[in-house]
């Protein structure tokens, strides 16, 4: 079997691949990868058994290169993964086995902007509003919501946390927005301190196969950024919540009966819990996040489950569609280390020590 993996040197990307070689169904699949290949990393890693450097889905050469590798290596289906890909693929799919949303639930999905226009006043996400870098530094402008707010990119398809920061008063907010020269439009919302949960779903024609939530509890060099998260995480943990399901699923419905859609494929919902604990969306993530084969290693392939539904083999999937999870589990990660998913954690105290 060949199977194809897009966006093959991000470390989304290289994580769904681990989890495909952690399955008894596909560990010994080919496994071919492509990229812009900006990163370097997997170009030379080698991980893929062939990796395809590619153009941007916005060059004119794009579906030239794309239908002539497709032509060449006859793969049985593609996993397709950035975020601008889906929604290029939704709208322009190519003959062969792959799942994305609809192009319409994409555009909505993928633009922060639109998804809390939508979901406004229904609790469902901070309250929010744009800013413009020109209302940001007027003085006559009255900004719309109080401080503490967060201020991040409304640009579509952001990712690791860019433009994040936790602004106390219109000082740091204007030092935030004049420091971020490439960011023109900004988002700002209210500021949530509680927990911070991503959501895992998949979905066939509108039905939910899988679910898993996750909550990230650090990030994997922190200290490097001002807002403290980098969108890559070093420690977290699943969790079975059934209110934070709730909340991630009413989203997902709601923005499938705006676009006229049944969800089809996988999605992520980042959520934030306000002050008195409630998780509200920060947006959906039409796409893998960085940390998803820990869930492999947890015991529940979510990249199986859905390379088997892609390959219309939705039918061999287990009929859980959450694992209750340990209460103790831990995952963790860092830099050039492979991630390690501890079912039962506990606390060191000094003078403790741990054995193979």
């Amino acid at each position: 079997m060949k199977i194809v993996i897009t966006g093959a040197c991000a470390v989304s990307a290289r994580n769904v691949l681990r989890s495909l070689k952690m399955s008894e169904k596909f560990k010994d699949a080919t496994f071919i990868g492509w990229d812009m290949c900006s990163i370097l990393y997997e170009v030379y890693a080698k991980d893929f058994d062939k990796l395809y450097k590619v153009p941007g889905v916005k060059d004119p050469q794009y579906p030239k290169v794309i239908q002539e590798i497709l032509e060449k290596e006859q793969p049985d289906a593609v996993m397709v993964l950035p975020e601008v890909e889906v929604l290029y693929w939704a709208k322009h799919p190519f003959d062969v086995p792959h799942m994305t949303p609809t192009a319409e639930f994409c555009e909505m999905a993928i633009s922060k902007r639109k998804l809390f226009n939508l979901l406004k006043g229904t609790g469902l996400v901070p309250l929010s509003e744009d800013l413009s870098r020109e209302d940001a530094l007027d003085d006559n402008y009255k900004l719309p919501l109080d401080f503490p707010m967060w201020v991040r990119d409304a640009s579509a398809g952001t990712a690791s946390g860019k433009g994040s920061f936790k602004a106390n008063n219109i000082t740091e907010l204007r030092a935030w927005v004049m420091i971020n020269t490439g960011i023109d439009n900004f988002q700002i919302s209210e500021f949530c301190p509680g927990g911070n949960y991503g959501v895992f779903c998949l979905f066939e024609h509108g039905k939910l196969l899988k679910c898993a939530i996750a909550e990230r509890l650090e990030y994997i060099m922190a200290k490097v950024a001002v807002s403290g998260i980098t969108g890559n995480t070093s420690k977290g943990r699943f969790l079975n919540d059934e209110s934070i399901k709730k909340q991630a699923l009413d989203t997902i419905e709601r923005v499938c009966l705006a676009t006229g859609s049944k969800m089809h494929g996988v999605v992520v919902v980042d959520m934030k819990a306000d002050a008195n604990g409630v998780a509200k969306v920060t947006e959906i993530n039409i796409r893998y996040v960085a940390y998803n084969c820990l869930l492999a290693s947890a015991g529940f392939n979510f990249a199986e489950s859905h390379l088997l539904t892609v390959l219309g083999r939705s039918n061999e999937l287990s009929p859980e569609v959450e694992m209750q999870f340990p209460k103790n589990n831990m995952w963790l990660r860092d830099v050039d280390a492979v991630p390690v998913y501890v079912e039962d954690y506990k606390d060191l105290n000094v003078g403790d020590c741990v054995e193979k």
